[in-house]
C-alpha cells in the first residue's frame, strides 16, 4: 500500500506563491504516473498537473503552475504562482501504478494523499 503525504498548504494573498510537496512512501513507484488534484466543497475534484515522465499542466493553471519530480526523493511538487483566489482548495496527490498515465481523470487513480489546504485570499 502506497502513502502520499502532502505538504506545503498554506495562506497567501492574491499574486502569492506556494510550492507543494508529496512524498511516496514507496521508492520503487516514484516514476509513476503522479497527479495533483484540487477540490471545493461543492465542486467535483479538478486535475491540474500530471507527471509521467513529462509534466501536463491543465489549461485553467497553464502559465502560473508547474510540476516537477524529484526520483530520488520519491517526492512531486507543484509550483504555484500568481495564485488568485479562486485557486483555493484542498489540493491533493495521487498516484497511478503506470508509468505513463494515458489518462487525467481523477478515477483512474489509486492512491491518494490526505491532502492539503490553499487559501488564496483577494
Amino acid at each position: 500500500q502506497v502513502q502520499l503525504t502532502e505538504s506545503g498548504g498554506g495562506s497567501v494573498p492574491a499574486g502569492g506563491s506556494l510550492r507543494l510537496s508529496c512524498v511516496a512512501s514507496d521508492s520503487s513507484v516514484s516514476a509513476d504516473c503522479m497527479g495533483w488534484f484540487r477540490q471545493v466543497p461543492g465542486k467535483k475534484r479538478e486535475g491540474v498537473a500530471w507527471f509521467d515522465g513529462r509534466p501536463s499542466i491543465a489549461d485553467s493553471v497553464k502559465g502560473r503552475f508547474s510540476t516537477s519530480k524529484d526520483l530520488a526523493k520519491a517526492t512531486l511538487y507543484l509550483d504555484m504562482n500568481n495564485l488568485k483566489p479562486e485557486d483555493s482548495g484542498m489540493y491533493y496527490c495521487a498516484l497511478r501504478p503506470t508509468f505513463w498515465c494515458n489518462t487525467h481523470d481523477s478515477s483512474d487513480f489509486q492512491y491518494w494523499g490526505q491532502g492539503t489546504q490553499v487559501t488564496v485570499s483577494s
